[in-house]
């Protein structure tokens, strides 16, 4: 045991990355939430980007295979880049679903996005590379770290419903690494529009033009965990299929766990170049990052019935649409009466991006909210209402706008917690 000259013990030496990780804010708002909860408050909780199972259980098709699945015993190792049926089932839905071509082999399977993400990260990027992406987004920051590359965050604005634009990330692309975006958008529940993203995608392929045969590409990691939940028409969109030519620099990551309400199940997949993908197998296997095999062989099954794929994202999208729009109206007419809020239409995803400008009032005590996170703390405390500060997800610590997550909200619940936040906000001076 190792002991100071005092004769305290010292900490354990760890890797300097684990001793620099920083935890989830979100996980660390979580706890405080909990402890409320515990104490008796009553807590409108929109923090969370999951999905609870008694509100939006997953589709009944896909849980009655999955029983199936295991009492027919398939409960051993599934091969490293996911069971072929599945592969070829990604395949199929991809193409049926969103018009996308990818070849089965060209798909690795996850036990859900998260891994799929960090072999990405690990697969392509050498130690201090530079990795360029938006933000507020969802835990590239923690990529970065995990990966030992160098994040480049930059920061989006509300008028382009805080997705990047080409003339933002221009600037950082020269000896960047890999580009990572993010559509349906986590934590904006905003989308690309086709003229965004291919202005987007014409200067990658620019870049790796000038970089020909010289240098190592420019790769672009394009998240699209939400890209089935799209609301009123909006469209989501894709490089590949814009521009077939950015083949060989595109790793997408993709699965069940959001568009079906699935994230416990844990089924995902990447996909992109072969090449690419079979270092990505590799990894996976020696971390054991597959899903399980009973899921595996239910979804293999579950993707392949178009209409029971159809019928549940129909009534799935009208649920949480209607959550959001409901949030959505309320809030706005609360800026029509004068209180200070705002919040951007909902587009897709679970999110509804919401602003809350409360720093220099002054609650009923006497206490001046000077920072955002004074106010997220008077919301949650004064008025029962738990948000994420899109601060958590790497965005400025002044920036007044949050995330307000639908996945875990109950219809019956939605005008009180509206009615808790309109009257928290007429108390401040």
């Amino acid at each position: 045991m190792n002991e100071t000259s005092a004769g305290a013990v010292k900490p354990p030496t760890v890797s300097r990355m684990a001793d620099s990780l920083v935890g989830s804010e979100i996980i660390r708002m979580a706890w405080e939430i909990n402890d409320l909860i515990k104490q008796g408050a009553t807590i409108f909780n929109f923090t969370i980007g999951d999905f609870d199972p008694q509100i939006f259980p997953i589709p009944h098709e896909l849980e009655e295979r999955i029983v199936t699945a295991l009492r027919q015993k398939h409960t051993n190792y599934p091969p490293a880049n996911g069971i072929p049926e599945l592969r070829r089932a990604v395949s199929f839905f991809l193409k049926q679903m969103a018009g996308i071509t990818v070849h089965a082999d060209d798909i690795l399977i996850t036990s859900g996005g998260r891994p799929a993400i960090y072999c990405i990260y690990i697969s392509l990027l050498d130690p201090d590379d530079k990795v360029v992406f938006p933000v507020p987004s969802w835990n590239n920051n923690h990529y970065c770290h995990l990966a030992r590359a160098v994040a480049v965050g930059v920061e989006t604005k509300p008028e382009n419903h805080f997705m990047p634009t080409a003339a933002e990330l221009r600037p950082h692309l020269n000896d960047a690494a890999m580009v990572a975006l993010c559509s349906p958008q986590n934590p904006t529940g905003t989308v690309f529009s086709e003229q965004g993203l291919r202005e987007l995608c014409e200067l990658i392929l620019e870049e790796n033009n000038r970089r020909a045969g010289v240098r190592k590409p420019l790769y672009l990691f394009y998240d699209q965990m939400y890209w089935a939940l799209t609301y009123d028409g909006v469209r989501h969109y894709d490089p590949v299929s814009l521009y077939p030519e950015l083949r060989p620099f595109t790793i997408y990551a993709d699965g069940l766990s959001k568009v079906f309400a699935a994230t416990g199940l844990r089924v995902g997949w990447a996909f992109g170049p072969r090449s690419i993908i079979e270092k990505m197998k590799s990894i996976s296997s020696h971390i054991g990052a597959w899903a399980p095999k009973p899921e595996q062989v239910a979804a293999a099954d579950f993707l392949q019935d178009n209409s029971a794929v159809s019928q549940f994202l129909t009534q799935f999208r009208q649920q949480l649409n209607q959550r959001l729009q409901h949030f959505y109206r309320g809030l706005m007419q609360m800026k029509d009466e004068g209180l200070p809020v705002n919040a951007i239409a909902p587009q897709a995803a679970l999110y509804l991006t919401v602003q809350i400008d409360l720093r220099g009032r002054r609650t009923p005590e006497g206490r001046t909210l000077h920072t955002t996170a004074d106010v997220t703390d008077y919301l949650l405390h004064q008025c029962g209402i738990a948000l994420v500060p899109f601060y958590a997800f790497g965005a400025s610590p002044e920036s007044s706008w949050y995330r307000l997550s639908v996945g875990t909200c109950k219809l019956e619940e939605m005008d009180e917690a509206l009615s808790r936040l309109r009257v928290g906000l007429s108390r401040l001076r």
